[in-house]
């Protein structure tokens, strides 16, 4: 009896301590932006993954004429806590995604209002509003892609950028 007892607590104990193994880190890790980004009531939010350069070219991560997540992994996700508008179309509080196609020294935005999808599953009977931006080359390069609000007169900026490349997405009150 002993020994059964011994045999059961060292099958307990090699399963528990293999149950510590924990997965490297994403490549692309989840970010999260809020404005405003300490305390105050919340007006939106972004979820996103952040994919990295390593030394690879932007354009054939990002192609051209090509409906990009906004991101990696998951698809972006905008969070709007009060309604705003973009492009002077209304969008109501709620969860939305947010896809890109970028083209030539522009890149147009889209709101959509699936949610939880991985990847580029995409239908665009559920578009809320396009706007196409201009993007602008910088000399800086950002190895990782990178979101920020920022305060404006008629409401929140969305800045974006990765490698060389900036745009800025206007949402108005």
């Amino acid at each position: 009896m002993r020994s059964l007892l011994s045999i059961l607590l060292f099958v307990f104990v090699s399963n528990f301590t293999n149950a510590q193994n924990f997965r490297g880190l994403d490549k692309s890790p989840l970010d999260m932006i809020e404005y405003p980004a300490r305390g105050g009531n919340t007006i939106a939010r972004i979820l996103y993954g952040r994919p990295q350069l390593k030394g690879r070219d932007i354009t054939r991560l990002v192609p051209e004429g090509q409906l990009w997540r906004f991101g990696a992994n998951e698809a972006t996700e905008l969070t709007l806590y009060t309604p705003m508008k973009v492009n002077d179309k209304k969008i109501e509080a709620g969860s939305y995604t947010m896809f890109a196609i970028p083209r030539d020294n522009q890149i147009t935005i889209i709101i959509n209002s699936a949610t939880h999808i991985w990847g580029t599953y995409y239908d665009q009977k559920m578009d809320l509003v396009r706007m196409t931006v201009p993007l602008r080359q910088v000399t800086e390069s950002l190895e990782a892609f990178s979101m920020a609000f920022q305060k404006s007169n008629s409401g929140i900026d969305l800045h974006f950028g990765w490698g060389n490349y900036r745009g800025t997405l206007p949402f108005s009150k």
